[in-house]
Order: structure tokens, then C-alpha cells, then sequence
């Protein structure tokens, strides 16, 4: 989302950058110019000539040794540098991600979620969180109101069945789907989610509330937050990390 541009390449050549050129450089890591050929513009309105190139600080192997970047196919998030149409910069030094299938199919989908009307926007806070009991022990719905940087209105839904699993959906909307669910993992709304709420529910959220049912909204919650999982990737997950 930071990447105006997004493309597919494979490196021609990789020269090591050493000496004050590779200032700032993060250990475990060596600094690269490389140059590449343009397979595919994944993202960007900005032509882009069949070959680039840009710089990177790519990861050293087990041994401490620097990676072999030549003929590597790689997924590169960058932006044009003014006045340098051959030249882009990767919007941090360490945006270059080896390509695979499952890699370049999911940058494929969260830049169609990204650029699609009614995009699923950036989470910046929880507003009202209630609980209503159901008519039997046990049973009852939470619904939590999530704060948005554009006011679109998104809201939780957490439901409780005596005997049964606890069900959540996401809603993007005034009005709450029954047939709705959880976003699929990996999804732009996903990572709405996963990143942008809180990791505890706001005392504030359920003030009005009476103490009994603000614990069931916490537990809810917290509900939510485990069935989505970590906003990152752990070392040895798969490459991409969004962030």
C-alpha cells in the first residue's frame, strides 16, 4: 500500500555496494545495486522501461555469506525517482521478496482489494462495545463498532449458542450480514484487522455497559483477536510480511 509501484523481475546483475554507500546498513545483511528485467507491472501508473534498477540490502545466508541475487526473480515494492526513469527505490531497503506462486498471488490480490470500490479501510480506534443476552443461559451477541480513517462504519459481531462454538463475523456497513464471516487470512480485510485494532478492548467502548456483560464484550474480543492471529510474520514463515 506504501508501493506506488509493484513489479516482477528478474536481476541481471547485482553489484555489492561497500564503504560509506552502505551506511545505515542493518547487520546480517549485504547492500546491493542490482538491474533487472521487467517481467510485470503488478502495480503503477508510471511507465516503467524493460529494465531497472535500484538498491537493496538483501539477507546473508546461514554462514554469513551474501546471497547470490543473479537470475533471481524477485517481487520489488518501489517508487519512481524523479528524473531517473531507468532508476526506482524500494520504499524500504529490505522491499524486495523472492517471487513464488503463492507470493505474487496474494501481492495480486491485496493490490485488486487496494485499487476496488468500497476498499476495506484502515482501522483507527473502537468505538461503542455492547453485549445483549440471549433468551436462554449462555446465549447472547456482542457487537463491537470499529473507528475508521475514512468513517466508512465497520463492526464486529461475536455470537454465543449454548453448546456450540462461538461465531464472528466482519461487517462493512450499516447493516450486519447473518451470512457473513471472518475474513479470509492473507486478505486485505485481514490485515485491516489484524494490524489495526488495539490488542485490549477500550474501557471507554463499554463504559455504559453493566460490569457482567462488559466482561463477556473483553472475552469477545479477545475472541476475535486469537481466530485472527499476528498482525507479522514469525522468522522462517512464509517471505511476504505485510506490514
Amino acid at each position: 500500500m506504501q508501493a506506488p509501484l509493484v513489479v516482477d523481475a528478474t536481476i541481471r546483475s547485482a553489484a555489492r555496494i561497500k564503504g560509506a554507500e552502505a551506511g545505515g546498513l542493518a547487520p546480517g545483511y549485504t547492500r546491493f545495486y542490482v538491474e533487472a528485467d521487467v517481467l510485470a507491472l503488478i502495480r503503477g501508473d508510471t511507465p516503467v522501461p524493460p529494465r531497472v534498477g535500484w538498491l537493496v540490502d538483501a539477507p546473508n545466508d546461514a554462514r554469513g555469506r551474501p546471497p547470490r541475487l543473479r537470475r533471481l526473480r524477485v517481487i520489488a515494492f518501489a517508487r519512481p525517482v524523479p528524473g531517473r526513469p531507468a532508476q526506482l527505490q524500494l520504499v524500504t531497503p529490505q522491499s524486495q521478496f523472492d517471487w513464488t506462486p503463492q507470493t505474487v498471488e496474494r501481492v495480486r490480490q491485496v493490490v485488486r482489494d487496494t485499487l476496488a470500490p468500497g476498499a476495506p479501510p484502515a482501522i483507527t480506534g473502537i468505538g461503542n462495545a455492547f453485549h445483549v443476552p440471549g433468551s436462554l443461559p449462555g446465549e447472547g451477541e456482542t457487537q463491537i463498532f470499529l473507528l475508521t480513517a475514512n468513517n466508512d462504519p465497520v463492526s464486529l459481531s461475536i455470537l454465543r449458542r449454548p453448546g456450540e462454538e462461538r461465531r464472528w463475523a466482519v461487517a462493512l456497513g450499516e447493516i450486519v450480514d447473518d451470512a457473513a464471516g471472518p475474513p479470509q487470512r492473507d486478505t486485505l480485510l485481514w490485515y485491516r484487522l489484524a494490524c489495526g485494532l488495539p490488542r485490549d478492548l477500550p474501557a471507554t467502548s463499554t463504559a455504559n455497559e453493566e460490569p457482567a456483560r462488559a466482561a463477556i464484550a473483553r472475552e469477545d474480543y479477545r475472541f476475535v483477536l486469537d481466530q485472527l492471529g499476528p498482525c507479522r510474520e514469525t522468522p522462517g514463515d512464509a517471505p511476504l510480511v505485510m506490514r
